[in-house]
Order: structure tokens, then C-alpha cells, then sequence
């Protein structure tokens, strides 16, 4: 079947299913094959439970007769290829959003900020790969004035791949850091596969909004249309430009505006405005000040900007501040990289509190480089103010560290532990790749 004939049945059918237990009635099921399923083997499943459709690539599941069921060579592949057909179709204005770390929180700012005055859809969570996206992308309708696409990668290429089914208008890399260089291969394979968006931009003549104080994005930012957001003007002529009130421990910036698009005046066009917002961390300025940047260009009003950072409540354990009848937790444990692994240390630095401690988990998909990465961590922690350290995993286990370090093999050791001598009057600090699962000790604490 011809894609362009696959959008007809999708128009009529336009909800997406990939699980085969959640099947609306009058979806479409798509059979995807994973390291342990394979769903082929659940299309006559999704057709008994309500789908009207379910496209297969594997010809014995085919029944004859049964024209509900779509043979095509690759069900992957023809998913990708149905989103962009779509976007294509709609022609809505997408925002592409990657980076090493703050994508999601930056995804989720400037998508609060554009819904103050526009119809927008974005990425649900976390889902940026390669189903995710093309998933994202078949939830489009007319109504939608904008779209705002997160994409993530772990291997060279991957951002190029989901560009070409996205067609970003304007994009933007929030930062490139040390994160799965097991799969990129170096830092500079990170910066060149996070560069494959501004790539693709430069082909089409889009718009990149840029961090201007991050010297490897300006290094592969040339030849492209660029608005600019900041610390330092610099006399860069920055659409916004933002600086660091306090952050005992929630966030607090001043910004002010050069402009209203990227027709940008000398000076200022607004007064510097302040922002509380309930983040936790520093670093969520940039994060903060890109979604005021894109907001701004796009025409929404100040005041309307400053409301929606203000009312933005974080959530999936990413800079959340989570106060129990015993401590008060800094939790941010959805993920960790040597990038953010310092930076989540040195904002906790900042933070007054007379006892302190913190549960780090280990970091993964680092290589060759794991060990080195994992002693620099424990060197910060030597120079900094904290009362208690407790690290998890083995490869913390390998570093050379005080003898007052506690050390966990898993988090079940940890919640042991933590069963048998709470803390209290704490500021706790959890950080950790997902795979440590260190969410699981909240509960204990």
C-alpha cells in the first residue's frame, strides 16, 4: 500500500496505537518489533479488542481476506514515513528541541510559555526516539498552531533521521555535555550528531534560537539564521538576556527583552521583569531563558511569559523539590551525566541548609572514560560542604574515596539502609541514571 493511500485510511482512523493492551476503538495498530516481542503476533489481538486497522510486516500473520490487516515491508519504517506525510500535509510550524541535558524541561517551558497564546502540541514525557517522534507527530491536527518536537539520540545519525521526518521550521540544542559516549564515541560526537538539527536548518534557511554563551554551539552555528538569548550581550544584539537573582533553592531570575521578533533594536524595549519560579538549580536558567527567548519571538506578551514560567510545576523527578515530615529532598534522578552530575552538585552547593547529604547513583554509557568521570564526581564531593555521601553502583565502588562514604552495590541496599536508620533534618540531594532507580528511595526518606 502507497503511503499517500495509508493517509486516507488514517484520516478516517486517526488515533495510533503500538500496544496491542491499549487499543481504542477505531485505532490503528502498528506491529513493531522489539528485542523481545514482536507484534505481528498481537495484530488479530488489536483487531478483536476495537482497532480498525492493523498494519503488519510479516506475511504468515497476513490473513486472507481479512483487509483490515496492511502488509508492508517495514511497520517501523512505514510509521516514520506516515508522520512525515503528515506533517508535511498539515504544514504546521514546528519547533525541534535537542540537547545533552535540559531538553525536556526546556520542551516543557516553551511549550507552557506559546500555549499563553497559541494551540500547541508537544512531546508528551520523554518520548523522543525514533517511535516516539513519528507518534508525536500523528497526533497533529488543523487546530495546532505550533508543535514543539523533542529529540533525543545515543549514536551518530539519529538526530539527522528524525529531523528529516520532523522538517523543523526552527530549532533548538540546549547544550551539548558528556552523556553516552559509549555510543557516540567521544564528546565531539556528541557535539556533531546534536549538530545534525542545526544542519538541517541550514539547508532549509531555518531559525536556530541559541544559547549565546556556549561557545561549542556558536562554533557550529555558522552560516545559520540565528536569535540569540543570554547572559552577556556582548553587543550580540540577544532577543533576551537574563541573569541569576538567587536559588535557596527555587529559582529566581531577572530578564528583560530586545524586541519582540528577530527585528531586534539596540536597547532594551522592556524593563528588567523578575521570576520566581519552582525549579530547582541554576543551570534551569538557560533552560528558563530560552523559553522566554522563543516566546518573545513569537510574539507572546511579556507579562504572559513571566506568568507561565512562574506557574510551571516540574515533574518525572527532573529539578524537583519534594519536602517529606522528615527532610526536604532535591530529586533529581530521571537521568545523570557528568554534565549534569556537576552541575546538580554545584547548585546544591548553593543552597543554605546546616546538614546535608546526598545519594548519587552511577552514571551509564560512558566507556572507556567511566572510572575517570566517576573519581571527578567524587573529587567535587570532597571539596564541597556535604555532612553525609551514600554512592550506588559499581562503578562508584572503584573510585578512589573517604573512608566516610557509604557505598551501595543496588538501591535495595540503599532502602535497607534507609529502613533501618532514617535521616532526618536533612537536605538530601538524589541524582542518578534511571537505571539506579533511586526514585524508589524517596519513599524512605
Amino acid at each position: 500500500m502507497e503511503i499517500k493511500d495509508l493517509y486516507e485510511l488514517f484520516l478516517q482512523h486517526p488515533t495510533v496505537t503500538t500496544d496491542s493492551r491499549n487499543v481504542p476503538e477505531g485505532s490503528m495498530f502498528f506491529a513493531l518489533k522489539g528485542e523481545t516481542f514482536d507484534g505481528n503476533a498481537y495484530a488479530k489481538t488489536a483487531l478483536e479488542q476495537g482497532a480498525a486497522y492493523a498494519v503488519i510486516d510479516e506475511k504468515e500473520y497476513d490473513t486472507e481476506g481479512d483487509d483490515r490487516l496492511i502488509l508492508v515491508d517495514d511497520v517501523l519504517t512505514t510509521l516514520q514515513q506516515l508522520a512525515k506525510y503528515h506533517r508535511v500535509h498539515l504544514g504546521t510550524t514546528i519547533i525541534g528541541i535537542t540537547g545533552t541535558n535540559g531538553k525536556t524541561t526546556t520542551k516543557e517551558l516553551i511549550a507552557t510559555v506559546l500555549k499563553k497564546k497559541y494551540n500547541v502540541l508537544y512531546t508528551q514525557g520523554n518520548f523522543n526516539n525514533h517511535i516516539g517522534v513519528p507518534k508525536t507527530l500523528l497526533q497533529l491536527r488543523k487546530e495546532h498552531n505550533i508543535a514543539v518536537i523533542e529529540m533525543g539520540a545515543n549514536h551518530p545519525g539519529e538526530i539527522k533521521t528524525l529531523v528529516n521526518i520532523v522538517l523543523p521550521d526552527f530549532g533548538i540544542i540546549t547544550n551539548v555535555g558528556k552523556a553516552h559516549l559509549l555510543g557516540f564515541g567521544s564528546f565531539e560526537g556528541v557535539i556533531r550528531t546534536k549538530g545534525e538539527l542545526y544542519d538541517f536548518l541550514r539547508e532549509i534557511k531555518g531559525t536556530a534560537f541559541i544559547n549565546n554563551d556556549n561557545p561549542y554551539l556558536k562554533r557550529i552555528s555558522q552560516n545559520l539564521t540565528l536569535v540569540k538569548y543570554g547572559h552577556q550581550s556582548q553587543n550580540e544584539n540577544l532577543l533576551v538576556e537574563g541573569k541569576l537573582v538567587e536559588c535557596t533553592p527555587f529559582l529566581k531570575f531577572e530578564w528583560k527583552r530586545y524586541g519582540t521578533s528577530n527585528e531586534i533594536p539596540h536597547e532594551a524595549d522592556s524593563q528588567p521583569m523578575t521570576v520566581l519560579t519552582k525549579l530547582i538549580g541554576s543551570y534551569n536558567l538557560d533552560n528558563a531563558l530560552a523559553a522566554a527567548c522563543i516566546g518573545t519571538f513569537f510574539q507572546v506578551p511579556a507579562q504572559d511569559i513571566c506568568q507561565a514560567l512562574e506557574d510551571y510545576t516540574p515533574s518525572n523527578n527532573r529539578s524537583q523539590l519534594t519536602v517529606t515530615k522528615d527532610n526536604k529532598l532535591v530529586v533529581d534522578a530521571y537521568n545523570a551525566n557528568p554534565t549534569s552530575m556537576k552541575a546538580a552538585l554545584d547548585n546544591f552547593a548553593l543552597i543554605p541548609a546546616p546538614h546535608k547529604m546526598c545519594i548519587l547513583g552511577q552514571m551509564g554509557e560512558l566507556g572507556e572514560v567511566s572510572h575517570e568521570e566517576h573519581q571527578r564526581i567524587v573529587e567535587q564531593l570532597k571539596s564541597s560542604d556535604m555532612e553525609t555521601v551514600w554512592l550506588v553502583g559499581e562503578e562508584f565502588a572503584k573510585t578512589e574515596h573517604p573512608d566516610s562514604y557509604r557505598l551501595f552495590a543496588n538501591v535495595e541496599e540503599v532502602k535497607s539502609a534507609l529502613s533501618a536508620n532514617k535521616p532526618q533534618g536533612r537536605l538530601i540531594l538524589i541524582k542518578g541514571s534511571n537505571s539506579n532507580k533511586l526514585v524508589q528511595t524517596i519513599d524512605f526518606l
